[in-house]
């Protein structure tokens, strides 16, 4: 078979039938299906299919799963591990927005939320945006830092994405529009062998109000997954992107592999895979790997 659709399910939600239904519907309307691979019981599964195109697969799949909680998420069988992953980080490895949560030692925690989510959507051009943020927040002690630092936590999923696929010879990377304070700490805690991000400008004991230009924005973030592929000696086809704003777009875009994680509108709508139900090891069984494999 050409093509491996996966599906996907937070534990305990994905059982035989609703599976044999979903492989009845894509044979009614022309596929070939073979027959189904459990990755992990009840979680996750493939179903190897032919004559069908990737897009029209996951929507066949979603119309036929009637709202239950199941990803899809649809791809050519032939190199489905990625060599590289690039993350970003906000809302996508920790849970938080960290500048949002900065903000509130600043007592301007809802002023900036509100421009992060406009941002986020979309509808306002991010390096502005970030600019006019952290202009907001200048006179901050430092102390802040660590502070929100304390209060930061992990998405679920993201160490075991980030141990297993570094532990089968990938590079994984962060590509942030926040700041490097915070990508460092990620980086090292969930065992990401690089990050990218903005810096934070402050005077020693407190934050100036800038950031180190130019901005890592949108156009930033695709030059990173283009340039660490490029070292790496790996086609863009070998790489995966995570994200879930506006200024994931343009890697998610690129990537073999580009998963719009519980994000945004626009983001959803735009981006070929999406993961609304699942944590974030659903981009590994997404590449094939069986739960037995995990990391982390």
């Amino acid at each position: 078979m050409s093509h491996i659709l996966t599906l996907i399910a937070p534990p305990g939600i994905l059982q035989a039938p609703l599976v044999a239904r979903l492989r009845t519907a894509l044979l009614d309307l022309g596929g070939q299906v073979g027959t189904p691979d459990w990755l992990a019981e009840a979680e996750a599964v493939d179903l190897p299919f032919s004559l069908l195109a990737p897009e029209q697969a996951s929507a066949i799949a979603r119309a036929a799963l009637d709202g239950a909680p199941v990803d899809c998420i649809a791809l050519p069988a032939e190199g489905r591990r990625k060599k590289l992953l690039v993350a970003d980080m906000d809302s996508t490895i920790v849970t938080a927005e960290t500048l949002d949560e900065l903000a509130a030692y600043a007592g301007v925690q809802d002023k900036i939320a509100a421009i992060t989510q406009r941002s986020m959507n979309g509808e306002i051009d991010f390096a502005t945006s970030l600019r006019e943020r952290v202009a907001m927040i200048r006179g901050l002690a430092l102390t802040a830092l660590e502070e929100t630092w304390a209060k930061i936590e992990l998405m679920p999923g993201a160490e075991v994405l980030v141990r297993t696929m570094a532990g089968h010879g990938a590079h994984c990377a962060i590509a942030s529009g926040g700041f490097t304070w915070f990508t460092a700490r990620v980086a090292e805690k969930v065992g990401f062998q690089s990050h990218h991000a903005n810096i934070l400008l402050d005077d020693g004991k407190a934050l100036t109000g800038l950031v180190r230009e130019p901005v890592f924005d949108r156009d930033a973030k695709l030059t990173i997954l283009k340039t660490l592929a490029a070292e790496l000696g790996l086609p863009l086809s070998a790489t995966a992107a995570v994200g879930d704003g506006a200024n994931d777009l343009a890697m998610l875009g690129a990537a073999g592999l580009g998963v719009a994680f519980r994000a945004k509108p626009v983001v959803a709508s735009s981006a070929r895979a999406r993961i609304d139900h699942a944590d974030l090891r659903a981009l590994l069984y997404a590449q094939g790997y069986r739960k037995a494999e995990f990391l982390g």
